[in-house]
């Protein structure tokens, strides 16, 4: 009598990372104030990643 080895499940590969974003979903942008130059000022704020809108995975 033979005996039946168990089988084991392959984890599913994790999706690849976005490149813009590191796979955070969210980027920082320059808070710039000034109506005509635009000057950039020190400070930074969260920003929607816009390649995977927000997932962390690659676009396909």
């Amino acid at each position: 009598m033979a005996t039946t080895g168990k089988r084991t499940r392959r984890p599913a590969p994790e999706p690849a990372k976005c490149p813009d974003c590191d796979g955070k979903g969210e980027t920082t942008e320059t808070v710039r104030v000034g109506a005509r130059k635009g000057r950039a000022t020190d400070d930074r704020q969260a920003a929607l990643c816009l390649t995977c809108l927000g997932t962390g995975e690659a676009p396909d």
